[in-house]
């Protein structure tokens, strides 16, 4: 039987400190990113099931949180600016960006282009993935181009006419659904609603009329951060 080695208490403590601070120097070379959505569900939803989606490699270099609050353009990047302050108190290291989802909606196109704006003019900027009118804008991209001024009823008649073909006749888009990455990943195309949303953001290029671009997103360049991570985590 193998004689067993007692090691002394101190080095154990030394050992325990030892690993508690290279636990604490890999978490804080952590990048940290905060998603802080208008809707309380649909967007989170959707970048949880992209979050979800990345490699384990990706979520252990980065850590990526996702916040649904139920505001709107301006008081949204209020409660965005105030929860990343909560979670740097508590977390005790700094959200390295910061980003906001937001639609047009029916809220004024003063209220939205301001929205827009202080993203864009605040030190260090937020990130603003904006959609006009609505979120699904970004869901119908991945089947197809779509450049024409469209109501809710209509973006949800269209999705549904995109899916049912291949999920069953009987499919009925709901807006809250958790499901609807792991669809659209399934039966549509990330890259192509890339491509579309990029194609729609070139007919207004250099305009800042942004409650005009309509229909229009920039969902994509938030997807497409999330994306590059893959390749800064190796």
């Amino acid at each position: 039987m193998a004689r067993k080695i007692k090691i002394p208490n101190e080095h154990l403590k030394r050992f325990a400190r030892a690993e508690q601070r290279r636990a604490q120097n890999t978490r804080s070379k952590r990048k940290y990113y905060l998603i802080v959505c208008e809707g309380a569900k649909t967007e989170p939803n959707y970048f949880e099931g992209l979050k979800q989606d990345l490699p384990k490699g990706v979520l252990t270099a980065f850590q990526i949180d996702v916040e649904g609050t139920g505001r709107n353009t301006m008081s949204l990047i209020d409660e965005a600016i105030r929860l990343k302050g909560v979670y740097e108190m508590q977390t005790n290291r700094p959200i390295d960006k910061l980003w906001t989802v937001f639609d047009r909606d029916s809220f004024s196109a003063n209220d939205f282009n301001n929205a827009v704006m202080r993203c864009k003019n605040a030190t260090p900027e937020i990130g603003c993935a904006w959609s006009n009118e609505a979120f699904e804008l970004w869901y119908l991209l991945h089947f197809h181009y779509y450049n024409n001024v469209m109501s809710r009823r209509e973006y949800q008649r269209l999705i549904e006419e995109n899916l049912k073909p291949v999920v069953g006749d009987g499919y009925r888009y709901q807006k809250n659904s958790t499901e609807m990455y792991t669809l659209l990943k399934e039966h549509g195309s990330i890259e192509n609603a890339i491509r579309n949303a990029n194609r729609l953001a070139s007919n207004y290029q250099g305009r800042e009329d942004y409650a005009n671009h309509n229909p229009g997103t920039m969902v994509h360049k938030l997807v497409e951060e999330l994306l590059s991570l893959k390749d800064q985590a190796h």
